[in-house]
């Protein structure tokens, strides 16, 4: 003899996607099978928590974007921050992204590697390749990124340069 098949209830009217455990009493999700904080079962499968959650879903088109995982129907929230706008507004300043720190990193890396005793060919060249690379980056930090970044205010021939 088969089971009648009985109807599913779900309160479609409740927009709450959380519930109290009966067990624990803690927040939960609420057609999740189990309780997530003490396994307590709270539907009798996982298919009859997904047709309540489809049913729930389908009653209003605000949650169309919920989970059945989720404890609260996601909004969108732009929290996109332009902190440079931000930190000029409180006076702070910051520094320009620039990839010249890497680069007198990667010389003062070649110079540490020619400190170790190798034979000195080895050294010599280790080192003269990290102080090329360490000169090339303090050179374009202080005068390629400082230059963008404080372009040289023109002062004519005889007026007084503020400071």
């Amino acid at each position: 003899m088969t089971a009648a098949k009985k109807s599913r209830y779900v309160d479609v009217s409740n927009p709450s996607l959380a519930v109290d455990c009966p067990r624990c009493g803690l927040r939960t999700a609420r057609f999740d099978e189990f309780c997530r904080n003490c396994a307590y079962q709270l539907w009798p499968s996982s298919r009859a928590a997904s047709a309540a959650f489809l049913a729930w879903r389908a009653a209003d088109p605000a949650r169309a974007a919920a989970s059945r995982f989720d404890l609260e129907i996601p909004q969108h929230i732009d929290n996109t921050v332009d902190f440079a706008a931000r930190a000029r507004e409180l006076g702070i300043h910051l520094f320009p992204n620039s990839s010249w720190p890497f680069i007198i990193c990667l010389g003062i890396l070649f110079l540490g590697l020619g400190a170790i005793p190798f034979s000195s060919t080895t050294r010599i060249t280790l080192a003269v390749i990290g102080g090329v690379i360490f000169l090339y980056g303090v050179a374009g930090w202080v005068l390629v990124e400082d230059v963008k970044m404080y372009p040289a205010d023109s002062v004519e021939a005889g007026a007084e340069v503020h400071h």
